[in-house]
């Protein structure tokens, strides 16, 4: 009877999860402001934001290891402050965001921009302020385009191999995820093992991509 090992089960969870809860914040963030606002650079921002879509993710993780490696000035100061992120799980998470990225932000891109702006400036006439205006009712109205793109990032982030093997490592017990797990049992020629780890991250990410088909549909109504 094949042994599993579930800490990259609960590792992939953490970084997904947590890759995920980062992605709400810039996700939307720059999807509100690629819906709303028009500025210099507009196009480019777009374009830049689906970059790590395109890029083969060994090359988004080389980037993001040269960026954040300790020999970066930005990694010799996370270093300093006690928060390496080079081969450990924090570093984990930055790759499965960067890399899921793309998918909140334009998910929430979508959603802003299906909400009716003439009921903005209704409100902007009755003096409410841009602040109270997103939290009221633009958020609101765009939370469900908004979830299934936070589904999406997750299923995403929990399925990073590339960018996360490049920036974490595979170091067994400390950054080794599902993914990863999988290759180095494909590697070791055990592939029962490796099965039964497809099978439970394929049956997670049917079930995610099933919701999120749902929740399409209720939009659609």
């Amino acid at each position: 009877m094949t042994t599993i090992d579930w800490f990259p089960f609960f590792l992939s969870a953490q970084v997904a999860a947590l890759a995920t809860l980062l992605n709400l914040v810039l996700g939307v963030a720059a999807g509100w402001a690629l819906a709303r606002l028009r500025f210099p650079g507009h196009d480019v921002l777009g374009a830049a934001v689906a970059v790590p879509l395109v890029l083969p993710p060994t090359v988004l993780g080389y980037y993001l290891l040269v960026a954040l490696g300790r020999g970066s000035p930005l990694g010799q100061a996370l270093d300093a402050l006690g928060w390496p992120l080079a081969f450990t799980w924090r570093g984990a998470v930055v790759a499965a965001a960067v890399a899921s990225f793309p998918l909140m932000a334009q998910a929430s891109r979508a959603a802003f921009e299906g909400v009716d702006q003439e009921i903005e400036q209704v409100a902007r006439t009755l003096g409410r302020s841009e602040l109270e205006i997103f939290w009221t009712l633009t958020l609101p109205l765009a939370w469900r385009g908004i979830l299934a793109g936070a589904m999406l990032t997750f299923a995403r982030a929990l399925g990073d191999f590339g960018a996360t093997l490049m920036v974490a490592g595979n170091i067994p017990g400390r950054t080794q995820t599902l993914p990863i797990a999988i290759y180095d049992a494909v590697q070791a020629n055990n592939l029962d093992y490796a099965a039964v780890l497809v099978g439970v991250l394929t049956l997670f990410a049917v079930g995610l991509l099933l919701l999120v088909q749902r929740l399409g549909r209720r939009l659609a109504t």
